[in-house]
């Protein structure tokens, strides 16, 4: 279970309980259930964003970790494509700027960042990875620089258990303005996480690692910047007034 934790009865019960007698659609109905189920919806929100030191409108609930960064991914690439007007343009790309991950992280951390690359033509670098397991930082300073635009890395590598340096990560990402997208899955289930101390601008993390259940997962972003982005997914209930050219988001 060092991947997949095993679920506690309580939450089968409660999962249990919840189907039996609570179950509708969230923000979609007012009839007793859905006002119900939306309470649930909202109060777990409310409890993640506790339980890591973050404002409730700085959670977003996604099926997993992997569908998290690659919503930060492809939400960059549509404001790099020109989606999302002026709020959206402290994220767009171009040619010449740089994302940098780290040789150890795992594909869900890696390959969103190669498509990323792929589709706005900016370069992709990694920090290398030294014997012992941990990050050459000495190399790292070197490969920030101007051109910095994201810094994502791993807080526990799910393969050797080295625990990267957040702070020092974060303080070079800082020096150039690049923002940083932390793959918190390993951490969360074992570490007080605090992503305000931690100064991250985005955290993803799923259940299924964390005795919950699975189909779940959160991202955590600053809610300037989760309100600045682009959608990534769209349909119902996301909106304030559409048409059939055109619609208009809600936060």
């Amino acid at each position: 279970s060092g991947a997949t934790s095993q679920k506690p009865r309580v939450v089968i019960d409660v999962e249990r309980e919840y189907y039996e007698h609570q179950n509708a659609a969230v923000h979609r109905g007012a009839h007793t259930l859905a006002a119900l189920a939306t309470e649930r919806f909202e109060d777990a929100r409310a409890k993640v964003a506790r339980f890591i030191g973050a404002k409730d409108d700085e959670i977003v609930w996604t099926s997993n970790a992997t569908e998290a960064i690659n919503l930060v991914a492809y939400a960059i690439g549509n404001a790099s494509a020109g989606r999302g007007g002026k709020a959206a343009e402290r994220f767009r790309l171009e040619a010449g700027d740089e994302i940098l991950v780290t040789e150890m992280e795992h594909h869900a951390n890696l390959l969103p960042w190669q498509e990323l690359s792929a589709r706005t033509g900016v370069t992709l670098r990694y920090i290398p990875i030294a014997d012992d397991g941990t990050l050459r930082m000495d190399e790292a300073r070197g490969l920030v620089n101007s051109r910095t635009r994201i810094l994502a890395f791993t807080h526990v590598s799910n393969v050797i258990g080295v625990v990267n340096p957040v702070s020092d990560l974060v303080a070079l990402a800082r020096s150039v303005g690049a923002l940083v997208v932390l793959d918190a899955c390993q951490s969360a289930p074992h570490f007080a996480l605090n992503v305000a101390e931690l100064d991250v601008d985005f955290a993803a993390f799923s259940g299924h690692k964390m005795l919950g259940p699975t189909g779940v997962g959160v991202l955590y972003g600053r809610s300037e910047l989760l309100n600045a982005l682009p959608p990534f997914l769209t349909g119902g209930s996301m909106i304030t007034t559409v048409t059939m050219k055109s619609a208009e988001y809600l936060p």
